[in-house]
């Protein structure tokens, strides 16, 4: 009998232990585990859902510089000033870039000043070709391109046919000269060439220069337009006529009778002046 008892009350506490404890084998716990505190990537895991997987945290990417794609090195041709520029045809192959009256017009390239305007003779009763672009630089680079800025207010007195100049040096300051008179200050930009003074038609622009500004703008300063440039001189000859805006208006001439008496001026002779034109021969 008391062997029958102690058979029953081991019984009923074996049942009593496998009630009170959580299923599985004995020594092992079916808890899910305590993930470790602190730790970024195991928060990260916690948050997103079934099945993703999210990457590590990392370093900042490293800014890689622009491939360097011509020996040339290039300027944007308005420095320290908010500019805005068109990006399509306006006539001529050209652009006009907008900019606030007095900023700094520098050289798109190191290069060689091949022609100086001082004068600003252009006006609507003629509208010649060659006053269009008021006073004037261009600058013939080392790429063998021609570069002309122009509607300039004013040009820096060290700037002379024959200066050597580097990419970003001060040729002039922004204005309205020519036939921007009437306009916002901007600079007439342009590319071609190196021609004779004579053919004004080509220095005004061939080559689309806004591909390249917005190249330089962005920081990418080894795009040249030097392939475009010898390209369209290829197909169109070295001096190609004018096309576009060749001929000046009429002016019916006044007789010498009707003319009022005017004083003669003297010849300024000197350097530097507001009536000064020179240019660099080829």
């Amino acid at each position: 009998m008391r062997s029958g008892r102690l058979a029953a009350l081991a019984g009923a506490a074996f049942v009593a232990a496998s009630c009170g404890a959580p299923a599985g084998v004995a020594g092992v716990s079916t808890l899910p585990p305590t993930p470790p505190q602190g730790n970024g990537i195991t928060a990260a895991m916690d948050d997103a859902q079934p099945g993703h997987i999210v990457p590590p945290p990392g370093d900042e990417p490293v800014r890689v510089p622009p491939p360097k794609v011509s020996p040339y090195t290039y300027a944007f041709p308005i420095k320290g000033c908010r500019v805005s520029y068109s990006r399509k045809l306006l006539v001529l192959p050209k652009t006009i870039i907008w900019a606030a009256k007095g900023c700094a017009f520098v050289s798109p390239v190191d290069g060689v000043v091949q022609e100086v305007n001082l004068r600003n003779l252009w006006s609507p009763s003629t509208d010649r070709g060659p006053d269009r672009e008021g006073r004037f630089v261009t600058i013939k680079g080392e790429d063998g391109v021609l570069y002309l800025g122009g509607h300039l207010d004013s040009v820096e007195e060290s700037v002379t046919p024959g200066t050597k100049v580097k990419a970003g040096q001060l040729l002039g300051r922004v204005g309205n000269t020519g036939n921007a008179r009437d306009t916002a200050s901007n600079l007439y930009f342009a590319m071609s060439w190196p021609v004779a003074p004579q053919y004004w038609w080509i220095r005004r622009g061939v080559v689309p220069p806004w591909p390249f500004l917005d190249a330089w703008d962005d920081g990418n300063r080894t795009v040249s337009p030097r392939k475009a440039m010898l390209t369209l001189r290829k197909k169109m000859g070295e001096t190609p006529p004018c096309t576009q805006l060749c001929t000046s208006k009429q002016v019916t001439p006044v007789p010498e009778e009707t003319k009022p008496p005017t004083k003669k001026k003297k010849k300024n002779r000197g350097g530097g002046g507001d009536d000064d034109v020179v240019v660099i021969p080829l």
